[in-house]
């Protein structure tokens, strides 16, 4: 049996972490033993920091939220648990988008709310 020359399936795959690591500064864009540590850490950046964008954005969000709430006498807490009581089932991506793109349409869920949350007093 001849022996199993592995030159073409080493050379793809040095190939393609050294194109992963083109734009990267010095060695680690042109020599495959740094490329290949920086690109192994760059993809642990990447799925770390998918999961964070999540979380960036909900504070983004809430915090246009409770900016519009405030605008209108209540507090972020309070228009959540009001939200709640009135049964307006938005969720936070869409009511930072009504707070920033239609204030008036924030304003009628905000007095919904505040008079849901005058109702259970």
């Amino acid at each position: 049996m001849p022996r199993v020359k592995r030159a073409v399936h080493a050379h793809k795959k040095r190939r393609k972490v050294l194109e992963q690591a083109s734009g990267y500064w010095g060695r680690k864009s042109t020599h495959y033993r740094y490329a290949k540590e920086q690109v192994e850490h760059s993809l642990v950046y990447a799925y770390r920091d998918r999961k964070n964008k999540k979380r960036t954005f909900r504070r983004l969000w809430i915090t246009r939220i409770n900016a519009a709430a405030r605008a209108h006498g209540l507090s972020y807490n309070q228009f959540v648990n009001g939200c709640g009581k009135a049964g307006i089932e938005l969720d936070r991506k869409v009511l930072a988008d009504l707070a920033v793109s239609d204030p008036a349409a924030f304003g009628a869920i905000a007095e919904r709310a505040k008079a849901a949350l005058a109702t259970t007093d």
